[in-house]
């Protein structure tokens, strides 16, 4: 077996950011996930702009996104959903899956003739899997949802009160992949899971928005325990510039860590030391560790915090990270295909059911002949 969801049939209709993680993280499973391209010269429905850029489907059928791990793993057919036998063949395709997902805006998938009644009439079992920014109701339902504007609705970026400003979102898509995609894969497993009781499939709903507010409640939550400034501009909990410019990542919560942080540091004995719980303290604390961390290069503080827990992590590149030896140990990096660049590997490890590595991406429609006759049989 390659992969706990080995025999698992996925659907997937290229065109959303969410969407080709979900792909990306049930492949990396084992599932055998066909993602559903734009046919060459098919034109793209007005309607079906989705919840944020695709970072999945290639810009033309003859060019390959080699280095892009959400193409990775899938095999491609290429269909045109504005003509009856494009449709046919999607439902017929969805006749033969187990997990169909889709993130077109609210009613784009039932214009196209690919909604979940159609599907489902299809096929019974098939979990239908939908992940759009606000939902499938509500006045916002049809409405772009970038990842800023769904972390603004949902409280994440509530005024801090240190400063009074408005907490600076991740650099990660916070409500796209944490809030929905990652999200949306739970559930289709649940509703997968489910089917071996009852039988029958069902539709899978996720809004970014549900996500993200989901994840603001522990924001909140953070910001109310004494002394976990994780959200503010405590100086225990930043980054910090090194002599050569590059910067390392200082999270010293804990007592023990922070203890740990000021003996490497050199600054447990100074006189006088301000109070790290007193916000009025912190401009006058972080500079002192700024000036320490400035006296030397980043590697050299690596070295150092490497052999003590304090918290601290150098703040790598994506080239310098796949070499670090925790992740290294981890596997936590794996090459694709003839690409030269490392990829995240799938992220869980199973003792009984590994899965293999990825595959390369597939061109767009690569694979139609192939998954169409394959899949009906």
């Amino acid at each position: 077996m390659a992969g706990p969801l080995t025999g698992v049939r996925v659907l997937e209709f290229a065109g959303s950011a969410p969407t080709a993680f979900v792909g990306t993280v049930l492949s990396g499973l084992g599932a055998d996930v066909v993602r559903v391209d734009r046919a060459p010269g098919a034109a793209p429905d007005p309607g079906a702009r989705p919840a944020e850029n695709p970072p999945g489907a290639a810009p033309d059928p003859g060019t390959r996104p080699a280095e892009n791990p959400f193409s990775r793993g899938r095999r491609s057919v290429a269909l045109d959903l504005k003509t009856p036998a494009g449709v046919e063949q999607a439902l017929a395709l969805a006749e033969h899956a187990d997990i169909l997902v889709e993130g077109f805006r609210p009613g784009v998938a039932e214009r196209l003739g690919i909604g979940p009644d159609a599907a489902r009439a299809r096929n019974p079992r098939l979990v239908y899997g939908r992940v759009s920014g606000w939902g499938q109701r509500g006045e916002w339902a049809g409405r772009a949802a970038h990842d800023l504007a769904v972390l603004a609705l949902t409280g994440a970026l509530d005024t801090d009160p240190a400063t009074g400003d408005p907490v600076l979102p991740p650099t990660a898509y916070l409500s796209s992949f944490a809030g929905g995609a990652s999200v949306h894969v739970q559930a289709l497993l649940a509703a997968l899971h489910e089917r071996e009781r009852s039988g029958l499939g069902q539709v899978v709903d996720t809004a970014l928005a549900d996500g993200a507010a989901l994840i603001s409640t522990l924001i909140h939550q953070w910001r109310e325990v004494p002394g976990n400034h994780t959200v503010t501009d405590a100086p225990h909990y930043s980054l910090y510039r090194a002599a050569d410019g590059r910067h390392l990542a200082v999270a010293a919560i804990e007592p023990k860590l922070y203890q740990n942080l000021l003996e490497q540091l050199g600054l447990a004995d100074t006189d006088d030391l301000p109070d790290r719980t007193d916000p009025a303290d912190w401009p006058a604390l972080r500079a002192l560790i700024a000036d320490r961390f400035a006296s030397r290069d980043r590697d050299h503080w690596a070295k150092v915090f490497d052999a003590v827990d304090a918290g601290v992590a150098p703040v790598l590149t994506a080239a310098e990270a796949a070499g670090h030896h925790q992740l290294a140990a981890r596997g936590a990096f794996v090459t694709v295909g003839d690409s030269t660049t490392p990829q995240p590997a799938p992220p869980s490890r199973f003792d009984r059911t590994p899965a293999v590595p990825p595959s390369r991406a597939p061109l767009p429609g690569e694979h139609t002949d192939e998954v169409l006759a394959e899949w009906r049989r």
